[in-house]
């Protein structure tokens, strides 16, 4: 309440807030989860009669289970309208794809979603990514809420994004907020489509996203236990084996519970143990990291990892930098390669030219990757032909040669 000794500030008229977003909601009332063969059987049907492409998403446990399945699957078709399948409940959904035909599907993050859809026995026959396509078309934000609220003017709210999805059974709200996931991708589908159209970028995004249907995830990471954090604080080659073998361990322990790893044993009690390894059972018992219940269920296994990791020869030993065969930093490239590093220079400045020219993000123009592969060990012949052919073994694709190929083997020819 305002009295007569309260400051109530001046506000000018075009800094009035903005007004908020109609919240998103659901068309129809929640369905039922699908997790029985009957159910399945009744969505399959449906599905098949319903028209046009198919709207899907699919949610995991990431953070709480060691696998990346999918723990529940929206589909969302016109004429059949939005079903909620318990994958977990079926030995795999191979059904569900007869009924898709092949029928185009809608996804957002595509990348994200097909491995485990795969592993459902679910594989389109053809795509249309909306997050990929916001990046063609070089929108500041593409997240699903952000497109969301651009092209369909509502909010949709993301509380539940990092919820436990094989909990069961899923409450009430969290079915809710899934089906969201899926109930305005047909629409949003349309609206990005003109956009790429009016941009002249549609048969960009067709070639992307037919890309997208070989896709099976990312490259397996060589010695990815490299990734614990704060492992550059280990110093010694020895602490470092330590941090291998107890990043096994934990691994092989998490794949077997399915739990995530963190769960099991912190990335900082790897890296303490490795600093100072303790030298008994006793002493790895009374180790401030072992004062909780989840890694001392697992005493044995982190002592034995110890163990076999100060066993080690010398020559087993890990090094402290990680080998490769492919280009060093580009930090270091002034130091080993000074030719190599202006050439770098040349083509990151052409590529950033061109991504500005077609209002593109640099990266979706071409892989950074890419680029410092090429400029650190370019081809002998570095005529347009010879470095087209290049960027194709590295799976660029027409589009991306054509806007490229001709500017970056300029680049690449050392004066």
């Amino acid at each position: 309440m305002t009295t007569e000794h309260d400051e109530v500030p001046d506000q000018a008229p075009d800094e009035s807030p903005e007004p908020a977003l109609p919240r998103l909601g659901l068309r129809e009332p929640l369905t039922p989860v699908v997790d029985t063969d009957d159910a399945l059987a009744r969505a399959c049907a449906e599905i098949s009669l319903g028209e046009g492409p198919i709207a899907l998403d699919a949610e995991r446990a990431s953070g709480y289970r060691y696998s990346q399945r999918a723990y529940l699957v929206q589909v969302r078709r016109e004429g059949s309208g939005t079903w909620l399948i318990d994958p977990i409940a079926f030995p795999d959904l191979t059904e569900l794809g007869l009924a898709f035909g092949d029928s185009e599907w809608i996804l957002h993050a595509a990348t994200q979603d097909l491995p485990c859809l795969a592993e459902v026995g679910l594989r389109p026959a053809s795509l249309f990514d909306t997050e990929l396509a916001g990046r063609l078309l070089n929108l500041p934000r593409v997240g699903l809420a952000a497109l969301v609220e651009h092209y369909l003017g509502m909010s949709l709210a993301k509380e539940f994004s990092a919820a436990d999805w094989s909990t069961r059974p899923l409450p009430d709200p969290w079915l809710e907020y899934a089906a969201l996931d899926v109930e305005v991708l047909l629409e949003l589908r349309e609206a990005v489509l003109a956009d790429l159209v009016a941009a002249g970028k549609d048969g960009w995004a067709r070639e992307e996203f037919d890309a997208l249907l070989s896709f099976t995830g990312p490259p397996e990471r060589k010695d990815p236990w490299r990734r614990t954090s704060s492992i550059h604080k280990i110093r010694s080659r020895r602490a470092l084996a330590i941090v291998r073998s107890l990043w096994q361990a934990r691994d092989a322990i998490a794949a077997d519970r399915d739990v995530t790893p963190g769960r099991i044993l912190p990335d900082s009690a790897i890296v303490a143990l490795a600093t100072h390894a303790p030298t008994s059972l006793v002493a790895l018992k009374n180790d401030p990291t072992m004062r909780r219940r989840g890694p001392r269920r697992f005493l044995d296994d982190w002592y034995t990892a110890i163990e076999e990791a100060e066993g080690l020869p010398e020559d087993e030993l890990p090094t402290s930098g990680q080998r490769s065969d492919g280009p060093p930093p580009p930090r270091a490239w002034a130091d080993k390669d000074p030719v190599a590093a202006a050439r770098l220079v040349r083509v990151r400045e052409v590529v950033t030219q061109i991504a500005e020219q077609n209002n593109l993000p640099a990266e979706n123009l071409i892989s950074p990757g890419v680029v410092r592969a090429l400029a650190w060990q370019p081809p002998q012949d570095r005529d347009e032909d010879t470095v087209a052919a290049e960027l194709r073994e590295r799976g660029c694709r027409n589009w991306q040669i054509q806007l490229v190929g001709g500017p970056m083997a300029a680049a690449l020819v050392d004066p």
